[in-house]
């Protein structure tokens, strides 16, 4: 979900009470805490920035791979 919709075009939320029977004050002052909090989470929440790598790890070669031993080193009389 993006954040671009426009209120109109987004699903009211809902509540569901599974205990007890609040009352009318107490389920607004429940939407005002959480939504105060959800919108101070929203606004403090950054992208992590991006990592470039190091001038080091882009010159670096890949380790060379392991020498073949077979006959061809067998039959080298020097």
């Amino acid at each position: 979900m993006s954040g671009d919709a426009a209120p109109e075009d987004r699903p009211a939320p809902s509540i569901e009470v599974r205990r007890g029977t609040p009352t009318v004050d107490e389920l607004a002052a429940l939407i005002a805490v959480v939504s105060e909090a959800y919108a101070a989470e929203a606004s403090s929440a950054t992208a992590p920035e991006e990592t470039r790598p190091s001038a080091w790890a882009r010159s670096a070669r890949g380790l060379r791979r392991p020498l073949d031993r077979g006959a061809g080193w067998a039959g080298f009389a020097g």
